[in-house]
């Protein structure tokens, strides 16, 4: 027997948190019956688990994608206005893979895509601490002093704390700055607000990498499947065996097809 919630991320419907908001939504059935408590359980060998009508069964080897999401794209399988979104560029041969977290509509970079849900839970629950890092072109050149404060501690406008694990300088031009920050949770535009509380709004934000996996060498809206090699890297970081590499770049429309590891 294992916790309903569970069962559902394991059978990649989505992550346990989403999981207990469709338990909650009655859109979840056990053997017919719909079930709305998350703490509910279930076992995986003799029940009929349906979301939404359709059954589920646990996949027999789950699968892994890097997905470089332009700007301009939702972090959604669908969207009933019609706008573009993540799940456009997913087929039937990719399964029923989700959005390992989100990245902003004008935000674009390194997504991952999968249908094991316990991996997405540990890459997204701030309890695990692992290191997100960003490039965000930024108005202005933030001092030195701007840039520490950072891994300080800034009060955002919301009267919350926020802290920064790195902040330094990737590229300086005339009028903005390319600026690297490295943060260990995923808040409602954190880093957008992190430099609003320094005074330098974000132009610009750009993701190389999640959880260590790089689309430098992407462009955009190209998707693929991870090596063998990514995927024990993947695992490792979910698990917190391994630190996931800092990987540094600008987008490709910026700086073309490179990639500068560290």
């Amino acid at each position: 027997m294992e916790r309903l919630h569970k069962y559902l991320a394991r059978a990649g419907v989505a992550s346990r948190r989403k999981a207990e908001r469709l338990m909650l939504d009655g859109k979840v059935q056990v053997n017919g019956q719909v079930v709305c408590q998350p703490g509910s359980l279930v076992d995986a060998q003799r029940d009929e688990v349906c979301v939404e009508g359709r059954k589920l069964s646990l996949p027999a080897q789950h699968s892994y994608f890097i997905f470089y999401k332009p700007r301009g794209v939702l972090t959604t399988l669908a969207d009933p206005q019609g706008r573009p979104c993540v799940g456009d560029w997913l087929s039937k041969r990719h399964g029923r893979v989700y959005p390992v977290g989100r990245l902003d509509y004008d935000t674009e970079g390194a997504l991952l895509l999968t249908d094991d849900g316990d991996l997405v839970n540990r890459l997204l629950m701030p309890r695990f601490q692992i290191p997100r890092s960003y490039v965000a072109k930024v108005r202005g050149k933030p001092s030195s002093e701007a840039l520490q404060q950072l891994c300080k501690g800034v009060v955002l406008s919301d009267g919350k704390p926020a802290l920064a694990l790195r902040a330094k300088f990737h590229r300086i031009l005339k009028a903005n700055s390319w600026v690297v920050l490295t943060v260990a949770e995923g808040r409602y535009h954190l880093v957008k607000r992190m430099f609003e509380a320094i005074g330098h709004p974000v132009l610009s934000l750009f993701r190389p990498a999640q959880a260590g996996i790089s689309v430098l060498e992407m462009r955009p809206g190209q998707m693929r499947a991870l090596t063998q090699e990514e995927g024990v890297l993947l695992k490792a970081v979910a698990l917190g065996t391994r630190q996931p590499p800092l990987v540094v770049g600008l987008p490709a429309r910026v700086a073309g097809v490179f990639a500068s590891k560290e």
